[in-house]
């Protein structure tokens, strides 16, 4: 059934491949009346918001700036990151149904059922989109300033770097970025609160942690006690201390190891070698530190989906994250935005360069990354390099609640719970530092376990002072500690698919977002077999 997606999918979406182009049949013709809504951002919540308010009723007109659909979904974290699988229902779990399906698999009990590869869901998604009805438009950015028409706490219209006006009776932020929200004159904030802010004892700056941490003393410096490259000089601020630091980017490869399939790892038009040479001396000393010689994993965790392929994460004190070098992105000008994510894709396929050439690297670990290579049938038109930056998080909103580590360990029921989470706190280091004995540290990991607990409908919604007409749904409102859970895509696409239908219920009931009635939105939640309480799951 899954053999014309791809058709289907082409003839659903008239794509022109130029930045800027025409990226919809009707892109020459922006909206003059209001359409029902608005989604900014083709991120898979977005797309659940934009099909859920469609199969309701509504004209949605879903706009993304880039080229593709599915965000981190369809650009590289394949081996999505899921907690326990019965919370996840409704049309999430629907579009994993279909997924499996394309492999001749027909239940989703397994983990390893719900890992597909990058072209297939994009596909996927395309066709849902296409069968609910949803226009959509690529290559549609925010303007950077003054791109949102606010009047009396509604938003009126958008505009797009083209000059396109796009008016609408709700909108949807479902940017990674939340562009949309911050131009729209939400509150919000990014980075760490401290532990005083809320209460959080997991807040702020985090102490000792052993995971993806160096576990032996190695020098931080090089000749002439200069600080080796992707070390910061410190120092630490206390434990538990706020701060305006991002954990880290990073992008998540799909590499094969079929022989007839992969491409070996170009260098890098500004590849350096120096920047590993704080790599290069972990590497150098793992055997006599370790007992044994390091091999793939101890620098990657290696997830298998289908068809001979992997999804490469982030292991060990020194890998894909490129720590550090985050903080200026939530509140960066389009172009620093643009510079961080082409400077961490550098980082990237040159941290994968180095392993399979540099002569530093021991030579077991150098023949099994060889082994692998960029897979000639994913992201075409990017170089086989994942088309998206993983933004781990950005801003966050702070709307009509904040949702905190009680939320996640204590608080776990909501009387206006649209969905509901379980994967474990989990940040990645913010920083990596030299302290005063001369060692190097990553600080900022963050694991910890949590039970399923419920997500709340009021961190989708902006004070009702602000906005009346908005719904965000991954900037959400929560603290860092809060977010860390929060933040997998399974999450971002369950409060996507409530956001469509909380939209549908204010478009026809002519009400704001924050007066919805929460008992019809939860119905109508259920009719779609979401998940919405402790009770309905297994863990209760």
């Amino acid at each position: 059934m899954f053999k014309y997606l791809r058709v289907l999918g082409l003839l659903s979406l008239v794509v022109q491949s130029s930045f800027g182009a025409q990226s919809s049949a009707t892109a020459k013709h922006p909206n003059v009346q209001p359409v029902d809504l608005i989604v900014y951002g083709g991120t898979a919540s977005g797309i659940m918001a934009a099909y859920s308010a469609a199969r309701e009723g509504l004209h949605v007109v879903l706009l993304e700036p880039g080229a593709h659909l599915g965000g981190m979904v369809t650009g590289g974290l394949s081996a999505t990151d899921l907690g326990q699988l019965d919370v996840v229902g409704g049309y999430v779990r629907r579009f994993y149904t279909l997924a499996a399906a394309h492999y001749g698999v027909h239940d989703l009990n397994r983990r390893e059922n719900w890992y597909s590869e990058p072209h297939v869901d994009e596909e996927i998604f395309r066709k849902m989109l296409a069968d609910a009805g949803v226009e959509v438009h690529l290559h549609e950015r925010l303007k950077e300033h003054e791109g949102v028409q606010v009047h009396a706490q509604r938003i009126e219209s958008i505009a797009t770097m083209d000059g396109k006006q796009w008016k609408a009776k709700m909108f949807a932020d479902c940017s990674y970025e939340g562009d949309l929200m911050a131009e729209a004159g939400v509150t919000y904030v990014y980075g760490r609160e401290s532990v005083a802010k809320y209460g959080e004892s997991l807040a702020g700056v985090r102490p000792y942690s052993p995971a993806h941490q160096f576990t032996w003393p190695l020098s931080a410096y090089g000749e002439h006690h200069k600080l080796l490259p992707e070390i910061g000089p410190g120092p630490l601020a206390a434990p538990g201390t706020g701060d305006k630091l991002v954990e880290a980017y990073s992008f998540r490869p799909v590499l094969t190891n079929n022989p007839g399939d992969k491409l070996p790892f170009p260098r890098p038009k500004h590849y350096d070698s120096s920047r590993f040479a704080l790599l290069r001396r972990y590497l150098a000393e793992f055997e006599k530190n370790r007992g044994r010689a390091p091999n793939l994993h101890d620098v990657a965790i290696i997830v298998p989906i289908p068809n001979d392929k992997a999804d490469f994460n982030n292991n060990g004190p020194f890998s894909t994250d490129y720590i550090g070098h985050s903080w200026n992105y939530p509140d960066g000008s389009y172009a620093e935005k643009q510079r961080i994510w082409n400077d961490t894709l550098d980082y990237v396929q040159s941290f994968f360069y180095f392993l399979s050439r540099d002569p530093g690297v021991p030579p077991g670990l150098q023949h099994e990354i060889n082994e692998w290579g960029l897979p000639k049938d994913e992201f075409m038109d990017s170089g086989h390099w994942p088309n998206q930056l993983y933004v781990r998080e950005s801003r966050r909103m702070v709307g009509s609640y904040v949702m905190k580590q009680s939320d996640l360990q204590t608080a776990r029921t909501k009387p206006d719970s649209i969905g509901m989470g379980s994967y474990n706190s989990d940040s990645h280091n913010v920083q990596r530092v030299a302290l005063p004995d001369g060692f190097v540290r990553n600080e900022g990991d963050l694991q910890v376990h949590v039970q399923p607990y419920e997500i709340p409908y009021r961190i989708l919604i902006p004070q009702k002072s602000q906005v009346r007409n908005l719904l965000v749904t991954v900037c959400v409102s929560a603290t860092h500690v809060a977010y860390s859970s929060l933040r997998m895509e399974s999450q971002y696409m369950i409060m996507g698919q409530a956001a469509g239908v909380a939209a549908s219920l204010a478009v026809r009931k002519g009400v704001a977002v924050q007066d919805v009635p929460i008992t019809a939105l939860q119905a109508a939640l259920h009719s779609q077999k979401a998940v919405l309480s402790l009770s309905g799951s297994q863990a209760n």
